[in-house]
């Protein structure tokens, strides 16, 4: 399928900008994708459209301090280092400033930090190598990375950090998580649901757009992820009640449905997933989503068209736009309350193959 289908228009001004002081009063779109309905609340009514019984699966990861100025060497030209893995004094990253090339020599901070480019691995990002390691260039020169569409410079770390965020290792953060206080999780607790938490540590795979003409093309890297025994039996119990397992965010889905057997069971584990879903993927886990509004062309988008079926989700976001819903890491929010009969059944009536890459260990 062609990944125009999965296109639409956004004026610049709903590109939210910063996040709101109380998180919990951003928008709420309701999606009812078996009755076609939609409805308008606010984050903070979410306790009244969920059941005793029902389960969230929150994303744990917290949000590395990855993004380093450097300087090349010499020259003076200011590089913007994002770091994405590594060990020791060996790390991973993606660049933007100055051209850098294989051989190309760094500086962070007042010059103490020496850094040599090495070349690119597999997927094109920089292999480099520096006098300190990873962890110690993180914490005397990182911030936290923010989108390039957010423009503010002065967004305090804790605001692009979600309430329950726990175990480092993500690049971005799972938004969809970003509108829970403190208060409102224990309202949640409070009335019956029950938390689960899984950890995926975002990495580029999530964000970068599909470049490719048709959607099936396009492969995702892989993220490191894990999902617990506790959570595994939480989601067991609520299926055998007939419960809604909910997911906020799509990086919740893609590590539920990457541990799930034929038959809808979770498998604990953990490992490395690069699973890409899009319309014709059969959900076997997640069965409700808590989820933001994405970029055109990107795979959280092309997902969330998988779970709820693409028309009602365009028809969704062409309402959103015309209310004035803030878009994209910062902006409001969409809680679908069920998957769409037929699997993410193109307007054509077509289907998409729903092959999935699922690669563990």
């Amino acid at each position: 399928m062609k990944v125009d289908l999965f296109d639409y228009e956004l004026p610049e001004h709903l590109i939210a900008q910063r996040p709101l002081e109380k998180r919990d009063e951003c928008r709420l779109l309701v999606l009812d994708p078996k009755e076609g309905a939609i409805a308008h609340k606010l984050f903070s009514d979410l306790p009244s459209l969920l059941s005793p019984g029902d389960l969230l699966i929150l994303n744990d990861t917290k949000v590395l301090r990855a993004r380093i100025p450097a300087r090349k060497k010499g020259s003076g030209g200011h590089v913007e280092l994002l770091l994405l893995e590594g060990e020791g004094k060996r790390f991973k990253a993606l660049a933007r400033g100055r051209r850098i090339r294989e051989g190309t020599e760094l500086e962070i901070g007042d010059g103490s930090v020496d850094v040599r480019v090495l070349g690119r691995d597999r997927e094109g990002n920089w292999v480099l190598e520096a006098s300190s390691t990873y962890e110690e260039i993180m914490k005397g020169f990182g911030k936290v990375p923010l989108p390039p569409y957010i423009k503010s410079q002065d967004i305090p770390e804790e605001g692009y950090q979600t309430v329950y965020a726990k175990r480092e290792g993500s690049i971005a953060a799972p938004t969809a998580g970003l509108h829970f206080t403190e208060d409102l999780l224990e309202r949640i607790k409070g009335m019956g649901v029950g938390i689960g938490f899984i950890t995926l540590h975002v990495g580029p795979a999530t964000f970068k757009l599909v470049r490719s003409e048709r959607v099936e093309d396009h492969s995702m890297e892989y993220e490191w992820f894990e999902v617990p025994e506790e959570t595994a039996e939480l989601i067991r119990k609520a299926k055998e009640e007939g419960k809604r397992t909910i997911a906020v965010g799509t990086t919740v889905v893609r590590a539920l449905e990457s541990r799930a057997s034929s038959d809808g069971t979770v498998i604990p584990g953990c490992g490395r997933t690069n699973m890409f879903i899009y319309p014709g993927y059969r959900f076997k886990v997640v069965d409700g989503m808590i989820t933001n509004f994405h970029l055109p062309r990107s795979t959280p988008l092309i997902l969330v068209c998988a779970f709820a079926g693409r028309d009602m989700i365009l028809r969704a976001y062409e309402e959103a736009i015309e209310k004035g819903y803030r878009f994209y890491s910062f902006g409001d929010a969409m809680f679908i309350t069920g998957r769409a009969e037929g699997y993410g059944v193109l307007d054509n009536g077509e289907e998409g193959k729903g092959e999935v890459w699922d690669h563990q260990g």
